[in-house]
């Protein structure tokens, strides 16, 4: 099961700790999203999925941002969340994609902030 976190505070974090919080954030989200979704052809853990960031200098975080916008289409059951999700990672906006993907698995678990 996901865990309940405050998309505000997750921001917050980000900012304090020069986005220390934010790579945690990044790999809970993508462990508790592949969970969640429990689909076969997207299950890369958060860890490699980061490294693979680095490694490949963001283009595979582009990637990455589209299967993360498919899985929220899953949990939503609507929506066009994987091209948004590739508009806001190449204009930088990815800590968008966090909150979106975060407020979908808030709402999956039952409560949302």
């Amino acid at each position: 099961m996901a865990q309940q976190r405050n998309i505000a505070l997750c921001i917050i974090l980000s900012l304090i700790t020069c986005g220390i919080y934010g790579i945690y954030w990044f790999v809970k989200l993508n462990d508790e999203l592949c969970s969640e979704t429990s689909s076969d052809d997207y299950q890369t853990s958060g860890v490699v999925a980061f490294l693979l960031s680095i490694v490949t200098c963001g283009i595979y975080g582009i990637y990455w941002n589209y299967k993360m916008g498919q899985k929220v289409d899953m949990l939503k059951n609507d929506g066009q969340h994987a091209v948004l999700f590739i508009v806001l990672a190449v204009f930088g906006l990815s800590i968008v994609n966090y909150c979106i993907m975060q407020s979908a698995l808030n709402s999956q678990s039952g409560a949302a902030y």
